[in-house]
């Protein structure tokens, strides 16, 4: 059996250290967040100014952490003896990407600039959540099948790369993507499916402890519910004015709509015609991953609900039909299906960013902002050019990774352990009784 006690301890110590140590060197607070000035610095104007500021970032900010912490964290619960790991695992990668993406971002952020430190606010705090929610969707993909000890590697490995290939798309593409459809959701999901290959044990497929119970489902719904609430704010939290207005409503009205077909076509796609759990869980929330490029853009409501509507069909099916053909087929285990929640409508929003982009009015564009570094055109092209290249850095860096975590050294679960707490956790249960212990202790 794996234990981790002194690996996990001294991984997470030693890191620990390591941040504390260049936290000291690199960061700093932000202007907005640093010691009051004085004299006539600390006008009323600057003051009111600075309280904007956090007033815009903050509440957003709190959402998108909900996001991360209950709704990633509760969504993944629906594993019947994996409840323990799918929370807190979910907690602890959190908790370290918020510090070591904070690194990551901030020095990312220093290239061609003339500062040497990192300077922190509300908006910085709420990056290091979009790189957390990353490696949580590539979490999903292996959940259950790897140790704390492969979690926290990957991760490390992960905050990288996907800066990178924010840096590729943003700095030289110029790629709009307010709401990370492709460097957030489509990235995590292919760097976490390339690891989950790489990681396959034949005893993956329909491995008993794999499936669900009717309480663990009702758990995973919370998940659900709370990252449907507040998803708006996840893909509105970096735009500001009319863009964050627009970008609350787009996301809101592909939601439903998503939500809508999704509960249309789950129980015509059953032989009973029943609703499937699993399709109610994750392509109600497809919606929300596709709106994310085009959030801010002026996409018009019924394009939102066009929007939602096309992501619920293309998760849904994904689920019901394409996920069991890479399984067989491929090698391709997706424990919680990021491909069919993140990967698929992550690309599809990328597309119709592109779409968007090709018929947008710049004259509508000006009074608010001016967001398009090329022709529209060009614009356009860009846009999937930065798409291709997130997919390639992510299938590429993702395989690597996953063949680094095959070493020994990083805890490989063994098939008993597969989805199951109780290698990791102090699963206190009262014994079940047989009957005639019932019997013998006069219970009934």
């Amino acid at each position: 059996m794996s234990n981790t006690r002194g690996k996990e301890t001294s991984i997470l110590l030693v890191a620990q250290v390591i941040f504390i140590v260049l936290f000291g060197l690199f960061v700093d607070y932000g202007e907005r967040a640093g010691p009051a000035s004085h004299g006539d610095h600390n006008s009323t104007s600057e003051v009111a100014g600075e309280e904007l500021t956090f007033d815009q970032f903050y509440p957003m900010y709190q959402d998108v952490h909900v996001m991360m912490l209950i709704g990633f964290g509760f969504l993944m619960t629906f594993l019947k003896r994996h409840g323990f790991g799918s929370v807190s695992f979910n907690f602890l990668l959190t908790c370290y990407v918020i510090e070591w993406s904070t690194l990551v971002n901030g020095w990312f952020g220093m290239i061609g600039g003339s500062t040497n430190k990192i300077h922190l606010d509300v908006e910085s705090l709420l990056h290091a959540d979009f790189a957390a929610a990353t490696v949580l969707i590539s979490f999903g993909a292996i959940l259950g099948v790897a140790s704390p000890v492969q979690l926290i590697i990957m991760a490390t490995i992960e905050v990288v790369v996907y800066n990178v290939s924010i840096y590729v798309g943003v700095e030289i593409f110029k790629a709009v993507d307010v709401g990370g459809s492709i460097f957030i959701h489509a990235f995590g999901a292919y760097f976490g499916l390339a690891v989950a290959r790489m990681l396959y044990k034949k005893a993956q497929t329909e491995h008993t402890k794999e499936g669900s119970i009717y309480h663990s489902d009702i758990f995973a719904m919370i998940g659900t519910i709370f990252l449907w609430l507040y998803w708006p704010s996840f893909n509105a939290g970096p735009a500001v004015g009319n863009e964050r207005h627009r970008a609350v409503i787009n996301t809101v009205l592909s939601l439903s709509a998503c939500t809508v077909v999704t509960f249309a076509i789950s129980s015509v796609i059953d032989k009973k015609g029943k609703l499937n759990m699993v399709h109610i869980q994750n392509a109600t929330l497809a919606g929300g991953v596709a709106m994310g490029a085009s959030a801010d853009l002026l996409t018009h409501p019924f394009g939102a609900l066009l929007i939602g509507s096309s992501a619920a069909v293309v998760s849904t099916l994904g689920y019901q039909y394409l996920q069991p053909i890479l399984q067989k087929r491929i090698k391709l285990h997706d424990t919680c299906g990021v491909h069919n929640l993140h990967g698929m409508p992550g690309i599809l929003g990328a597309i119709v960013s592109a779409i968007t982009i090709s018929a947008a009015n710049m004259d509508a564009y000006q009074a608010s902002f001016s967001i398009f570094n090329w022709t529209v055109p060009q614009q356009a092209g860009y846009q999937i050019a930065a798409m291709a290249v997130a997919l390639g850095i992510a299938i590429v860096s993702g395989a690597l990774t996953g063949l680094l975590l095959k070493a020994p050294i990083w805890d490989n679960l063994t098939t008993e352990e597969l989805y199951e707490d109780e290698v990791f956790w102090d699963c206190d249960e009262e014994p079940q009784l047989s009957q005639s212990e019932k019997l013998e202790n006069g219970t009934s």
